[in-house]
């Protein structure tokens, strides 16, 4: 069995609750088992500067772990005077993965940013974000249906991630830090609503994995960003 007593396809228990950041045009506190992330989309009236004229908007994210997100503290990011590598990349994730299904010429000349921040982690916080912030995002767009300042549906269609890994030698899906912490191989899915694939990362930690564990480990992903899907769509009914 995992540590967590789970089977190999079993998800940690998962929870969508929005409207949780008062002032936010849409928010959402994800809970992926122990791993908890607030998500908050804030609307601008405006596009990036490289952007304006062009009569479209933008969807991007801000991630960051806030210092006792951990077993240990972690120093601020903020008084190194930049992000690190893993952040940057963490946030660019979450803003493809939006922006995926997303019309940005529906937005008009508009920018929504949506911020990820780690309350406490215990593995998968980008997947969770992303699962989170397709909540707040939803909301910040219904916000604006709700004031005539869309003119269609702007969202295309859900989007969810998972992460998945081999742990001695066992394909698992939703990997708490325990086995992502040793698993041989770990990968994280970003797929959309109707099975599009949005992004794929895998690592091998140690000897290389085979295409049957890739594809092991993409069945386990669909299963389980369905899962992400149906619990998303309960949250927005």
């Amino acid at each position: 069995m995992r540590p967590s007593n789970r089977s190999p396809e079993a998800m940690r228990p998962v929870s969508l609750e929005r409207g949780v950041a008062r002032y936010a045009e849409g928010s959402c506190l994800v809970k992926f088992g122990e791993t908890h992330v607030l998500c908050a989309a804030s609307l601008e009236d405006k596009a990036p500067g490289w952007l304006r004229g062009q009569g479209r908007g933008w969807v991007t994210a801000e991630y960051a772990m806030l210092p006792r997100a951990t077993h240990e503290r972690t120093r601020r990011e903020v008084t190194s005077g930049k992000p690190s590598g893993r952040t940057q990349e963490i946030q660019r994730l979450i803003g493809r993965s939006l922006r995926a299904v997303v019309d940005l010429r529906m937005l008009g000349e508009r920018q929504i940013t949506v911020d990820c921040d780690v309350l406490q982690a215990d593995g998968g916080t980008r997947t969770a974000s992303i699962t989170g912030a397709w909540i707040a995002l939803h909301d910040c767009l219904a916000w604006m249906k709700a004031r005539d300042m869309l003119k269609g549906e702007a969202l295309k269609d859900h989007v969810a991630a998972v992460s998945c890994g081999v742990v001695k030698g066992v394909p698992v899906v939703d990997l708490d830090y325990a086995e992502d912490s040793t698993a041989e191989t770990d990968a994280n899915f970003v797929l959309t609503g109707s099975g599009g694939i949005v992004e794929v990362q895998g690592t091998a930690e140690g000897a290389p994995f085979s295409e049957d564990e890739l594809m092991a480990l993409l069945r386990l992903a669909k299963a389980g960003c369905g899962q992400l899907v149906e619990l998303q769509k309960m949250a927005v009914a």
